[in-house]
């Protein structure tokens, strides 16, 4: 989920100072004639799409619910429900810490909390040190620790894409809702996070790590909430996230610092020890009443 202009940035590079270099003469474009279907295939297509749409309604309505869920926190059980249908709807529990019973409570609790009371928004300089902590621990290299106003300017680009994808019905879904997010005045991220939002960003920055390098370079480039990312985006596309997992990993084929670590360290110290790592920093993000 990238804004185009970067995108390209990324992809082509920054233009070269052509002064004292010659520039090369680009061969002949060719124009290709757009793809022609015959009216049987653009019927075929029409039904695949419409299959698709009706095979996955059942989880748009769903993701609609668990939205309108979040936006009505009006006591513990209430959070306690939202908590509770989200777990259910992650891999029936599989490798995510906070969907056993015995921690559901403590999400529901901060969930509430923050949802109703902004002095109880959990502080994004905890999410800061929980992260860096893990990361340390893990032994990741320095560039896994973060900074808080990268955490910002992630947690800026995360909102500004659920947003959009939440508009679109093939991109609506548990994982873009909107509702979960805390939000200031403006509409913008407020200075602490919900509960489940948390988790997410957790999550979507262990597995995802490219992102938060992306949030860091626009760190440097524009401060931590650039207009651009206050207006609706020009184009994105979904990202299927999970939430702060345990359990089992795989190596990553791709270059990433913070997935080899955790995989190397699993793979040095066992399942178990990095368990007990993820419950230690869950308890430090959820302290116990």
């Amino acid at each position: 989920m990238i804004a185009i202009p970067l995108l390209a940035a990324v992809l082509l590079g920054a233009p070269q100072d052509t002064a004292e270099t010659a520039v090369p003469v680009p061969p002949p474009a060719v124009i290709r004639a757009p793809i022609q279907f015959t009216p049987e295939q653009e019927e075929q297509i029409r039904q695949k799409k419409e299959q698709f749409r009706i095979s996955r309604e059942p989880q748009r309505k769903e993701a609609v619910r668990i939205n309108d869920l979040a936006a009505n926190i009006h006591s513990e059980a209430d959070a306690r429900k939202l908590v509770d249908t989200v777990a259910e709807q992650l891999t029936h529990h599989k490798h995510v810490l906070w969907a056993a019973e015995k921690y559901r409570h403590r999400v529901a609790h901060a969930e509430f909390l923050a949802a109703s009371f902004p002095s109880e928004l959990i502080p994004q300089q905890r999410i800061v040190d929980v992260w860096n902590e893990y990361a340390r621990e893990i032994d990741a290299p320095e560039e896994a620790l973060i900074t808080l106003a990268e955490l910002q300017s992630f947690r800026a680009a995360d909102l500004h894409f659920s947003q959009h994808n939440w508009q679109l019905d093939l991109t609506q879904s548990i994982w873009s809702a909107p509702n979960i997010y805390a939000l200031d005045a403006g509409g913008n991220p407020a200075d602490g996070c919900r509960a489940l939002e948390t988790l997410k960003i957790i999550h979507n920055m262990h597995d995802q790590f490219f992102r938060v390098q992306l949030a860091r370079g626009q760190v440097k480039r524009e401060g931590v909430l650039p207009d651009a990312l206050k207006q609706p985006p020009a184009e994105a596309s979904p990202v299927k996230v999970g939430v702060f997992k345990g359990g089992f990993l795989r190596a990553n084929t791709t270059p990433d610092p913070v997935r080899a670590a955790a995989y190397r360290y699993q793979q040095e110290h066992g399942t178990r020890a990095y368990d007990q790592l993820v419950r230690r920093l869950f308890d430090e993000l959820f302290p116990a009443d």
